[in-house]
């Protein structure tokens, strides 16, 4: 099943379980989901290709306030409050041959620093997989949707895309690439799964806001699990266990990943927490995952060899 983007199948700057679906899926099916990016004020004037669904959604009309052009959301069978989602990212891939990184006044890392808006819109070659920069770098592409999400709680109400959460969205993982998989704990029926937020490449940080942002195509194979403990996102590599922890105080990210991590590695490896402790602080790798989407993102990251 292909999900493509356009006013019927995206919604701009929000989520909301109260959303319906434009698909259904069965638990363990694959769909593919395509995504773009953007408003009308980030397009290039000339010699790229725009998707036209894009101005599509444009021509529907822009939101008042900032947030990201989401597709979905997909129903998945058979979910409900409690289960959890899982994600296996099969596939991503390019869609346009361009994407842009926009740095605003007040906004970012550094909100006071820069007092202009410096927008740039950035070549990129699918064959070569690889951006060239203005100044002329070639920087390798490495794909990933900034965001991913199932609904979230219906007591929530309609929040925005930009902060991420229990349910996910936001996330700006960098390690979110093809070949890992995300876990989200499942918070209404149908888990509702939403994507979006292409970026061609990004920092860990991802400090003025922006990566490459562009359209994607990402290809899911979306599973319910009854048999996993998971309340908070996370992730699997092939070679590394991922937690993550999102708040306004990266002290507090840290808590909430390493805690996260400490129960998984003592519950996969048979050791004592106290032991599984000492193992976080010898082979575990705390990562800044970003610092500028108001709740801010730690992740840890543990080699699945020491623990299994």
């Amino acid at each position: 099943m292909i999900i493509e983007a356009g006013p019927k199948t995206c919604h701009w700057g929000y989520f909301d379980a109260t959303l319906d679906a434009v698909a259904t899926v069965a638990s363990g099916a694959e769909v593919t989901m395509n995504s773009v990016s953007g408003g009308p004020d980030v397009l290039p004037k000339i010699g790229f290709h725009i998707p036209p669904e894009l101005l599509a959604i444009h021509e529907t009309g822009v939101p008042k306030v900032p947030g990201h052009i989401l597709t979905g959301p997909v129903a998945v069978d058979g979910a409900m409050p409690g289960d959890v989602l899982q994600v296996d990212i099969l596939d991503v891939g390019l869609r346009q041959d361009w994407g842009y990184n926009v740095i605003r006044p007040l906004v970012g890392t550094l909100p006071q620093d820069f007092d202009e808006t410096h927008k740039v819109i950035i070549p990129l070659d699918r064959d070569r997989n690889e951006a060239t920069m203005p100044w002329g770098l070639k920087l390798p592409l490495a794909p990933f949707f900034g965001v991913m999400a199932v609904a979230p709680p219906r007591a929530w109400g309609r929040i925005s895309t930009i902060e991420p959460r229990a349910h996910g969205g936001n996330l700006d993982n960098k390690e979110l690439v093809a070949g890992t998989t995300l876990y989200l704990p499942v918070h209404t029926e149908g888990a509702l799964f939403s994507c979006g937020d292409g970026h061609g490449a990004q920092g860990d940080g991802e400090v003025c806001v922006t990566a490459i942002e562009t359209a994607l195509q990402g290809r899911f194979r979306l599973t319910v699990r009854r048999d996993l403990d998971v309340t908070y996102p996370e992730a699997e590599t092939p070679t590394h266990i991922i937690t993550m922890g999102m708040h306004p105080d990266l002290d507090v990210c840290v808590e909430i990943a390493l805690r996260r991590m400490i129960t998984i590695v003592s519950q996969r490896a048979g050791i004592s927490r106290a032991e599984a402790y000492m193992l976080c602080s010898l082979a575990g790798d705390l990562r800044i995952t970003q610092t500028v989407n108001r709740e801010k993102g730690v992740h840890m990251m543990m080699p699945k060899s020491h623990i299994d």
